[in-house]
C-alpha cells in the first residue's frame, strides 16, 4: 500500500465517466397530477374565503 492511502502520489480519478453514447430517452411526465392539485387547492381557498365573506356579512 502506498503512503497515505492506496492511490498513489499524482494519481486522480479522470473529469468524467468512461462511458460514452446515448441511453434510451426518458418518458416525459404527465402534467396530469400538478394540474388536478393545483385546482383542489384552488377550489379549497375559494371555498374558505367564501365562508370568511358570508361570515363577515352575517349571512352565516
Amino acid at each position: 500500500m502506498e503512503p497515505g492511502g492506496s492511490v498513489p502520489p499524482g494519481d486522480t480519478p479522470p473529469d468524467a465517466g468512461q462511458t460514452s453514447g446515448l441511453s434510451h430517452p426518458q418518458p416525459i411526465p404527465s402534467r396530469k397530477p400538478a394540474v388536478i392539485t393545483i385546482i383542489v387547492i384552488g377550489i379549497l381557498v375559494v371555498g374558505v374565503a367564501g365562508f370568511f365573506v358570508l361570515r363577515a356579512l352575517d349571512l352565516l
